[in-house]
């Protein structure tokens, strides 16, 4: 019996044992964005530990780490995990990306302070970090592909919406803990003593459990059968090459073109929505925090209700809903939001959003998943998607401040209506990957 057919195919496994692999792709995916956000949320600790005033390298190099570096590394992340993960598989790939987002964690909670060490301090963070967006941008298409592969036909959206559900909740767990730290555990002298390490650590360890599911999961039937059919050893050598995924310019077009609208609505609604809260809306810190948290927690839970419902009716109208709702109401609700006279209106208006965004959110990797054929799938689904987010969802929050400081803040909701209505137009005239897929298999 060959190796190939000791292999269950999705179909084949049973609920045991496919749920165990969704879990250890998901749980892995989940402590990755934890250790991402954890950076973000407690840097307003550590800042002053590793960046002196007194030190202008010291400042230009936070500079670098904190608004640049993550951003820039996430496409070669995309590139470099997405090659591997279509040349040696997708375990390996997965395993190796939660194994560096661990040692890059490990690094910040270690780092001594600059009074201890000088500049090396900031040296090692800004190596930390680079390991991190290294690790968080081959993640993405890496376990995009595998939740793809690894979930039925029947029941592909659904699972692979829970990919969402593990990055929004990365960022709930980060804001989580450092909530119950500020209010019941420490004081603010020991939260930027060393409280802000604490983190870390817990995310280092996170990281070796996910390391430990991910070392035992399955490999993907789809990648089993390319690696061992004879009829395409001269195929497998190009397979995860950036020459092979140029011989697809239409789905490389297709998934920059439904990624612009949608990364910049969820960054706009969920990273951004915090500071937007505070600054235009007044809402007090503690007040934008809670509406922050409880809008990403049900965002959260929405995931696998549009992916389930992608199943039942396909991908392209949940895109098409998104484009269209997303290219009406973006303006009258951010201004709604701006004109918000307290959290829990504030709070409704952006859930009408989120719901909305969910079109998008729920599906945005199956349906990349879908357009590449298995050698080139895991490189296709997360470089062009990387190199699209580091371009315009990473700097969302910078052009809508931009823009708020300039005297003109609603030209930034004209911009994000923008994006979103040229993916409407490419949503328009793609076809249904449900219907299309390049699984090779029958789910309608």
């Amino acid at each position: 019996m060959s190796q190939l057919s000791s292999i269950a195919r999705p179909e084949e496994m049973s609920m045991a044992r496919r749920v165990k692999a969704i879990m250890s792709g998901s749980i892995g995916n989940l402590v990755e964005w934890y250790d991402w956000y954890a950076y973000s949320a407690f840097s307003i600790y550590f800042a002053p530990v590793f960046f002196p005033e007194s030190s202008a390298t010291a400042q230009l190099l936070n500079t670098a780490g904190i608004f640049a570096v993550g951003f820039l590394m996430r496409p070669i992340g995309g590139w470099l995990f997405g090659s591997l993960a279509d040349r040696a598989g997708r375990k390996f790939s997965m395993t190796l990306s939660v194994l560096l987002m661990s040692f890059g964690s490990l690094l910040i909670a270690l780092t001594p302070s600059y009074e201890a060490i000088g500049v090396l301090a900031p040296i090692l963070l800004l190596v930390a970090r680079l390991l991190q967006g290294l690790s968080v941008g081959g993640e993405y298409g890496t376990s995009a592909t595998y939740l793809s592969e690894m979930a039925t036909a029947k029941h592909r959206g659904f699972f692979s919406s829970f990919q969402y559900v593990t990055l929004i909740g990365g960022q709930l767990i980060a804001l989580g803990i450092q909530l119950a730290m500020q209010k019941l555990f420490l004081t603010d002298a020991e939260m930027h003593d060393w409280g802000w390490r604490v983190p870390f650590f817990i995310g280092a360890a996170l990281s070796l459990v996910a390391l430990y599911l991910r070392s035992h999961m399955d490999e993907t039937a789809a990648f089993k059968k390319t690696e061992e059919n004879e009829n395409v050893v001269e195929e497998k050598k190009k397979s995860g090459s950036l020459r092979e995924l140029m011989r697809h310019p239409k789905a490389l077009a297709i998934v920059v073109g439904l990624t612009l609208g949608g990364t910049i609505a969820f960054y706009t609604y969920s990273t951004y929505m915090q500071k937007f809260l505070v600054n235009t809306v007044h809402l007090t810190k503690d007040e934008s925090t809670l509406i922050t948290f409880l809008s990403l927690l049900i965002f959260a839970l929405l995931q696998p209700a549009f992916g389930l419902l992608s199943d039942k009716i396909g991908r392209k109208p949940l895109l098409l809903a998104f484009g269209v709702l997303g290219t009406i109401a973006t303006y009258p609700l951010l201004t709604a939001v701006s004109n918000s006279s307290g959290k829990w209106e504030a709070f409704g208006y952006i859930m009408i959003a989120l719901v909305i965004v969910s079109g998008y959110t729920s599906i945005n990797a199956v349906v990349k998943a879908e357009l590449f054929p298995t050698e080139i799938r895991a490189l296709g689904v997360g470089f062009p998607y990387s190199v699209t987010v580091a371009l315009f969802g990473g700097t969302a929050e910078y052009i809508a401040l931009w823009f708020k400081d300039a005297g003109h803040e609603t030209y930034f909701y004209w911009y994000v209506t923008g994006c979103i209505f040229i993916s409407l137009l490419v949503y328009s005239y793609m076809k249904d990957t449900r219907k299309t897929s390049t699984f090779g298999d029958t789910n309608h």
